[in-house]
């Protein structure tokens, strides 16, 4: 496994992490033996980062990561998040709140400090007004958070929080259908030094090429209750695509594969050719696919003529498809 570090000042990790918001169900329900076996298959293939969240499962996916780790015999740089409970989101943050969050997370985790805390796509407001990466600082000063971030959803965002001090990394939605930000933010965020963690590289799952307009998902998983983006935001559900039309256009890149190389390859490797990115954080449904996915540090980059080709396929049949911020 390759490695690149994450901000400026951060941790040395593996470009390939491992999300793990599929721990909590949104995906369908996971065994805990699925989800131990996908950890430590990850694990073993040279994954050192897992991203989670607060949320995921109501603490489910930080208490599975928790018992993991216990046992795990390697060092693992955890990322969790705070900001998208019903009991805070949209409008009620504040120290006390974070801090009780925070407090949640270290015990489900079993550690005394938390890697990295990500502000959970707070709204653009509550980051205007900046109080809240003081509470942030707070915590860091007093060692309850080693780093924090934030996960946004917009280019806006991701520029408001570039401006507060301390901030180590953005988690953004980025991928061959979302390609907005190779000019609007990863430049910016290369020249401050903050560090890019990149969710939905495979776009639920679109740029895998195994779907058709007639795939099907389980009622708990958000590829149904939240496709047109019904429960929030439609960006983090097929990044932010029709369904059937993001079939269509998975098609449409399946014409320009190289030969011996799938479309999962090819979507991922295409992520980490852009030196911006610290880490990508593919979920997997099963160990075979947490040992795929990290398989694909090892391949080669893109030629330059596909990097065109897709980003011309881009701007001329995906960009105006996108729906919700961006």
């Amino acid at each position: 496994m390759k490695t690149r570090q994450l901000g400026k000042d951060g941790y040395r990790i593996g470009e390939v992490g491992l999300g793990c918001w599929q721990f909590g169900g949104d995906f369908g329900d996971m065994q805990e033996e699925t989800a131990f076996s996908i950890m430590a298959t990850a694990v073993d293939n040279g994954v050192n980062f897992f991203d989670t969240a607060n949320v995921y499962g109501a603490g489910r996916s930080e208490d599975l990561i928790g018992r993991f780790l216990k046992d795990c015999p390697s060092p693992v740089t955890v990322a969790t998040k705070f900001g998208r409970g019903a009991e805070v989101y949209p409008g009620n943050y504040s120290a006390g709140t974070l801090r009780s969050s925070v407090e949640d997370s270290l015990k489900r985790l079993g550690v005394d400090r938390l890697d990295l805390l990500q502000l959970h796509c707070v709204p653009a407001e509550v980051l205007r007004k900046g109080e809240i990466f003081d509470w942030l600082r707070q915590l860091k000063q007093e060692g309850l958070i080693k780093e924090f971030g934030a996960s946004v959803e917009t280019v806006e965002e991701g520029r408001l929080c570039m401006e507060q001090d301390g901030l180590l990394s953005l988690q953004v939605i980025f991928n061959i259908f979302r390609q907005k930000l190779v000019s609007e933010l990863l430049p910016q965020a290369k020249s401050r030094g903050v560090g890019i963690i990149v969710r939905l590289p495979l776009a639920s799952g679109l740029l895998s090429g195994k779907f058709t307009k007639n795939t099907t998902f389980a009622k708990t998983d958000h590829r149904n209750y939240n496709r047109d983006g019904q429960l929030f935001n439609v960006g983090e559900t097929f990044a932010g695509l029709p369904f059937e039309t993001g079939v269509e256009l998975a098609e449409m890149i399946k014409e320009v594969l190289p030969d011996g190389m799938s479309m999962v390859q090819l979507a991922l490797r295409w992520i980490l050719d852009h030196d911006a990115v610290a880490v990508m954080i593919p979920g997997a449904s099963s160990p075979e696919q947490a040992g795929e996915n990290a398989a694909i540090s090892e391949i080669p980059p893109l030629p330059a003529d596909l990097h065109q080709v897709l980003s011309n396929m881009y701007r001329n049949s995906i960009h105006d498809q996108i729906r919700g911020p961006y």
